[in-house]
Order: structure tokens, then sequence, then C-alpha cells
């Protein structure tokens, strides 16, 4: 009999990968989005969108 070994349930580190991996993508992608908006918004200098008064 061959006797099989099956690698689920790893002390929940590799949920926590499925779960951790996606949010830091997306959140990465948010920060590079404010970033740039964020940069472009300090370029134009017009004042245009601004809500100080």
């Amino acid at each position: 009999m061959k006797t099989t070994w099956l690698f689920a349930h790893q002390g929940g580190w590799d949920e926590a990968l499925l779960v951790l991996g996606p949010l830091l993508v997306i959140g990465g992608l948010l920060w590079l989005a404010n970033k740039r908006v964020n940069a472009q918004l300090g370029e134009g200098g017009d004042g245009e969108g601004s809500d100080e008064r």
C-alpha cells in the first residue's frame, strides 16, 4: 500500500497567504494610484478641485 501525504492546513499560514496576498496587492495598487493622483494635482497648481477656502 502506497502512503500519500496531504499538504493541507499547515497551521493556518497557507490560508493567511490566500487572504493577505490579494489584500497586499490591492492595497499597493491603491497606494500607487493615490500617489499618482496627488502628484498630478501638485503639478497643476491651478487650484481646481481644492476645498480649501
